[in-house]
C-alpha cells in the first residue's frame, strides 16, 4: 500500500484498523499452520477453562455465533479433539468435553499465538506490550460497556 495521507495516517482508529489486519493476518497463518481456525481454538481454550457444556453455552462463553458453532465442534470432533456426550440432565442437548489430544493440540495452539504475539509486537519492549495491552483493553471494554479486567 502507498503511504496514507499524513491527516489521516496518524488516527488511531486507522492504526487499530491496520494493525488488526496484520493481526489477523498473523494469527490466521500460525493457526492454519496447525492445522487449525481461530474458532477451534477458542473453543478448546473455552472448554479447558470452564470444562464442558452444552453448544449454546459454549457459544456464550466464546463469543462464536451458534451458527458457526456447530461446524466448528464437528471438525473439532472429527479431530476427536472434543467428545460429544448426551446432557444426563436433558437428553435432547450435548455436552462437548476437551479431550486429552484437544489438551494438546490446545498446547500447540498456543505456542503458536505466542509466536504470533512476538511477531506482532516485535517492535515493541515487554514493558511497552504490557501496557499497549493495558490500554486496549482498557478502550474495548468502554465500548463493551464492562469493567477494564472483568471477565465477560
Amino acid at each position: 500500500m502507498e503511504n496514507p495521507s499524513a491527516a489521516w495516517a496518524s488516527l488511531p482508529s486507522w492504526l487499530l484498523t491496520q494493525t488488526a489486519h496484520h493481526a489477523h493476518r498473523l494469527v490466521g497463518e500460525g493457526f492454519s499452520a496447525a492445522g487449525a481456525r481461530g474458532y477451534h481454538y477458542r473453543l478448546l481454550a473455552t472448554l479447558e477453562e470452564c470444562g464442558p457444556a452444552s453448544q449454546a453455552t459454549l457459544g456464550r462463553r466464546s463469543g462464536i455465533h451458534l451458527s458457526d458453532m456447530v461446524a466448528a465442534i464437528n471438525e473439532l470432533a472429527d479431530q476427536e479433539l472434543v467428545e460429544r456426550a448426551p446432557d444426563p440432565d436433558d437428553r435432547r442437548r450435548n455436552i462437548v468435553s476437551l479431550t486429552a489430544a484437544g489438551r494438546r493440540q490446545l498446547r500447540r495452539l498456543e505456542k503458536r499465538l505466542a509466536a504470533t504475539q512476538d511477531e506482532l509486537l516485535a517492535p515493541l519492549s515487554p514493558e511497552e506490550r504490557h501496557r499497549l495491552t493495558e490500554l486496549l483493553s482498557r478502550v474495548l471494554a468502554h465500548h463493551d460497556g464492562r469493567t477494564p479486567g472483568a471477565s465477560s
